[in-house]
């Protein structure tokens, strides 16, 4: 069983507002990720964020560790509920494609050009937990290394919405996906 985790926990500092919530084609952003996500996995949640379209969790071990602290509370939640593996993605990462699954499979893999967009295995908590606490890098790179993931590149690279700019280009490319 593969459980996706919508990673939404960040501060939109260079987008301005909370960017989880912007509209693309009518739809927010938040909503656009979980969806993509629900067409591939068994169950979604979205990480970092109170209220949202699916389950929520909090960051872990606490708010404000970036991406990795989404990831650490995805996979404790996946081996915690018996799943395999864990597809994440950022709450702005448009366009992911309806093969991405397949794409990366097997774990562990990620996105070469946007690493938060990946496939790790639910018992990498423990390494990333090391990770998290420990002294060295705290970077999506360096918890894809220690567990000696796979970088992929992806048929089609999606979107990465930073700045309201980044929206409005979207926005002209998708013509309204």
């Amino acid at each position: 069983m593969i459980l996706g985790a919508v990673l939404a926990g960040g501060r939109s500092t260079r987008f301005g507002s909370d960017k989880a919530l912007a509209e693309l084609g009518g739809r927010t952003l938040l909503a656009r990720a979980v969806e993509a996500l629900e067409t591939q996995c068994d169950a979604v949640v979205v990480v970092g964020r109170e209220t949202a379209p699916a389950r929520t969790l909090p960051d872990w071990p606490r708010a404000d560790m970036g991406p990795l602290g989404g990831i650490a509370a995805a996979l404790h939640h996946a081996a915690d509920a018996g799943y395999e593996a864990v597809l994440t993605c950022a709450v702005d990462s448009v366009g992911l494609g309806d093969d991405l699954l397949e794409q990366l499979g097997p774990a562990p893999c990620y996105c070469e050009d946007q690493p938060v967009i990946g496939l790790w295995p639910a018992n990498a908590s423990t390494t990333l937990d090391a990770l998290l606490e420990g002294e060295g890098r705290h970077s999506m790179r360096a918890f894809a290394e220690t567990l000696g993931a796979r970088p992929v590149r992806l048929k089609q690279l999606p979107a990465n919405i930073n700045t309201p700019a980044d929206l409005s280009a979207a926005e002209e490319r998708s013509h309204g996906l």
